[in-house]
């Protein structure tokens, strides 16, 4: 048995306009969680993040990503050590430099008889990544 996490992700103060909804198993790692995400919104991964457990940036208990120590990474850690709750909220914070914050939201927690792939069961909405570029 294995644990799937059905959660909603949506860029700060976007909630009702732009968001995707997620199901991932427990045994994946937050390094896993960021990469569907921003496959999710189309972004570039190229930017260091943070999963801001207390919704604050910087804080002891937050996991963030170490290019430098792949091994070690405190994101290289599965899902299902963080303990989640159904409710729970938390961030993730990425591009230090754009400051890009989703919100991430655990709608439902269930057990089921395999591990699956990630997938991305609800979408609303576009944002880009540079619109400054445009």
């Amino acid at each position: 048995m294995s644990k799937q996490y059905s959660i909603k992700v949506y860029p700060a103060g976007m909630g009702r306009e732009v968001y995707r909804n997620i199901e991932i198993c427990g045994d994946e790692t937050l390094d896993r969680l960021c990469q569907i995400i921003l496959e999710a919104f189309d972004f570039d991964d190229e930017h260091l993040y943070e999963f801001c457990m207390d919704n604050c940036m910087y804080s002891e208990n937050s996991y963030q990503s170490d290019p430098e120590e792949d091994d070690d990474a405190s994101t290289d850690i599965a899902l299902d050590k963080l303990k989640l709750n159904k409710g729970q909220k938390f961030w993730l914070h990425y591009d230090f430099g754009d400051d890009w914050m989703f919100t991430i939201t655990v709608h439902k927690i269930n057990e089921v008889e395999e591990s699956f792939e990630p997938r991305i069961v609800k979408s609303k909405g576009q944002i880009q990544q540079y619109p400054y570029l445009d």
